[in-house]
């Protein structure tokens, strides 16, 4: 071969790589952490800016995020529990779209979104997209009997020598459009306790055994929490999970290739119960050093998106990335912390499970260095769902009509351009009493359901703008005057809901 050819091949591989740099460059990397009952009064940012005191410990990891991005001041969860929030996450939609509209809590349940419906990893593998999940599932997988072809379905709290928990066949992450996962089924909540790598059990320790955990074999009786006693790693700890799932997010990100963009889904178990916090994380002393378990949680938790940024840094894509923290739901019972002037939802009404604002309203923070020069705060409403639309426009993919319908994109407000079409409504719940949100502009209707969706009848009529935190003086609901709004909202939603129409542009 010459030298004239030599040079000319050369010349087309620089070619090729250059234009691969720059096709990267011009579709961010995309980093969703999702933390587990985390409220907006836990991150000290909110508490700095929005609550004007002086928060009791600091997340100064999530606060940088913030103080370079931008900060939802009405941002929410789908829903004001876990696994259904998961579930509109992940698709797009609103859980009354899902088989299990509150929720697929079991881990031996069916997933609820087919192979076939969009997810935010399909639509931008589909895209060119590495793909990766890693932490809590709550969606649901599909484990065969030992000497049966049957997909076994029924509870995870029992001894299940019969059921072959090594590999997930389907429902986990990799039927989900994830290219690499390291998957929880249940955080660490249990009622399993168990790791699974790219669908196949991962064991702890080089002699880690699977066997039922309970309260005659657990290491720490703390581990077991209301969830109950299952299927686990005998060298499960719970204290070191956090660990393990951080360092498994970095070392997706350290094996990217320069030339395609990835997306990562990082699903933190932390904050929820148990609480049982490493004594140090990266060499930061972590138990006992904010006044209680949760709290350490917390501290926790912003330690490992400190490690996740740091990766980001190294191999040079901070700038280049589209990072959101959020939230599976509000934070946790202001009781649990309130006696040492924490205040997890800062001072919104309720908490996790709860149909008020500290139910369902969230950290939602966005953090996009290339196009998110300085801080700010937008008061526009918006959910989890909408990250799907999001993540379809940053990747390019044009969706159809029938995809993610309750999705709205939020490109160009983010990124302060024109299109974006703001919501009418937002349709949420709350959580294990069965009540509904239907919020349409300022005004927000609660409305009490049983569990099989049958009823709605109005128990709170609240102005967010005249009483944003719910004050229960303030509940319309029985007042005369605001019967006829009451009417029509109610009427709105059933209406929108019975159709199934699209919810959002």
């Amino acid at each position: 071969m010459n030298s004239s050819v030599i040079l000319t091949l050369l010349v087309i591989c620089l070619a090729i790589s250059s234009f691969c740099q720059a096709e990267k460059a011009s579709r961010p990397n995309i980093v969703v952490v999702l933390a587990d009952d985390i409220g907006s009064g836990d991150i000290s940012y909110f508490t700095q800016k929005f609550v004007k005191k002086t928060p009791v410990f600091e997340t100064p990891n999530i606060d940088a995020l913030a103080n370079k991005g931008i900060w939802f001041s009405d941002g929410h969860s789908a829903t004001a529990l876990c696994a259904p929030t998961r579930y509109a996450l992940m698709s797009g939609k609103n859980n009354y779209r899902s088989y299990a509209p509150w929720g697929v809590w079991g881990m031996f349940r069916e997933n609820a979104i087919s192979k076939q419906e969009a997810t935010i990893a399909r639509v931008v593998q589909q895209a060119g997209y590495s793909t990766g999940f890693v932490g809590k599932w709550h969606l649901g997988s599909d484990f065969k009997l030992k000497h049966s072809d049957k997909i076994f379905r029924g509870s995870s709290k029992q001894n299940l020598p019969q059921v072959d928990v090594s590999k997930v066949l389907g429902g986990g992450p990799k039927d989900m459009g994830f290219d690499y996962s390291f998957m929880l089924p249940d955080g660490i909540q249990g009622s399993i306790y168990l790791a699974y790598e790219n669908e196949t059990w991962y064991p702890l320790k080089q002699q880690s055994k699977i066997q039922h955990i309970n309260a005659d074999n657990v290491y720490d009786k703390r581990m077991i929490s209301d969830k109950g006693p299952g299927m686990g790693d005998s060298h499960w700890r719970t204290e070191e999970i956090g660990d393990i799932i951080s360092q498994k997010a970095v070392d997706f990100i350290k094996r990217q290739k320069d030339t395609t963009p990835f997306m990562l889904y990082y699903a933190s178990p932390m904050a929820h119960l148990p609480h049982v916090p490493p004594e140090y994380f990266d060499g930061i002393k972590v138990a006992g050093t904010t006044g209680s378990p949760h709290m350490d949680m917390v501290k926790e938790l912003d330690l490992q998106v400190g490690r996740i940024v740091r990766a980001l840094k190294e191999v040079n894509q901070l700038e280049n990335t589209l990072f959101i923290f959020t939230s599976d739901n509000g934070g946790l019972g202001q009781n649990l912390t309130k006696s040492k002037g924490h205040l997890a939802n800062g001072n919104f009404r309720g908490s996790k499970n709860d149909p008020y604002e500290g139910g369902h309203r969230v950290p939602f923070i966005v953090h996009w260095p290339a196009k998110v020069k300085t801080n700010k705060v937008i008061d526009e409403p918006v959910v989890v769902q909408d990250l799907l639309a999001t993540f379809a426009a940053v990747a390019g993919n044009l969706l159809d009509k029938q995809q993610a319908p309750d999705s709205n994109n939020l490109l160009p407000l983010i990124t302060g351009q024109s299109g974006f079409k703001p919501r009418d409504y937002l349709m949420l719940q709350a959580g294990s009493k069965n009540q509904v949100v239907f919020r349409q502009g300022d005004w927000k209707l609660i409305m009490q359901s049983n569990h099989k969706l049958t009823k709605f009848d109005p128990i709170a009529l609240f102005n967010l703008k005249q009483n944003p935190f719910e004050n229960e003086d303030d509940n319309f609901v029985e007042h005369n005057e605001y019967q006829s709004k009451i009417s029509q909202m109610r009427t709105r939603y059933l209406k929108l809901r019975n159709s199934g129409v699209a919810t959002a542009w």
